[in-house]
């Protein structure tokens, strides 16, 4: 495993090595010598292509979340919601698959959200905080503030997602 930093604080790339052979292949997708975060909650996420989720995230009971594509490949997009940050409102964009073996750490006070690119896409998630309906919230994929160049122009998005906020929005129920 490599880590890779970003221009965004604490935002890391980690780079696995895909082992393969006649069978198929095997990549360590996980590793606490390289990234020592205590995660407490663990799920994965089946999306076809063109299926756009987010973009997701906690106003209180934040997350880091660490991302990766089992099956599949996706358009990674995260935006950096941290007020005191010097890239606040900017975001960074990955494309992950099963054969590149390319994963993302993402730390609290981000918005995430992918796009679908293949067929069937499996993404495993491990959290370092329990999921809070509550709390959470979301902002809407295409809000032209985020200057965000999507590949489609009409995903597929959930009815919860549909009705997702712009960031300006947010910033006034936050302010």
């Amino acid at each position: 495993m490599k880590i890779i930093k970003t221009k965004f604080k604490n935002l890391l790339i980690v780079k696995q090595k895909n082992n393969t052979d006649n069978r198929g292949n095997l990549r360590e997708t996980f590793n606490d010598k390289f990234l020592s975060k205590k995660f407490i909650f663990e799920y994965c996420t089946t999306s076809k292509k063109n299926v756009l989720r987010g973009f997701h995230f906690q106003t209180r009971l934040k997350q880091s979340k660490f991302v990766n594509v089992l099956k599949g490949k996706i358009l990674d997009v995260v935006v950096d919601l941290r007020k005191n940050s010097k890239r606040f409102g900017k975001h960074y964009c990955i494309r992950m698959s099963d054969t590149n073996g390319v994963s993302i750490y993402i730390p609290p006070g981000f918005a995430h959200g992918f796009l679908g690119l293949k067929k069937e896409n499996i993404i495993s998630y491990h959290c370092t905080n329990y999921r809070s309906k509550k709390n959470e919230i979301g902002i809407i994929w295409n809000d032209n503030n985020l200057k965000i160049k999507w590949p489609i122009k009409k995903p597929i998005l959930s009815k919860k997602d549909q009705k997702n906020i712009s960031l300006k929005e947010f910033l006034k129920k936050n302010a």
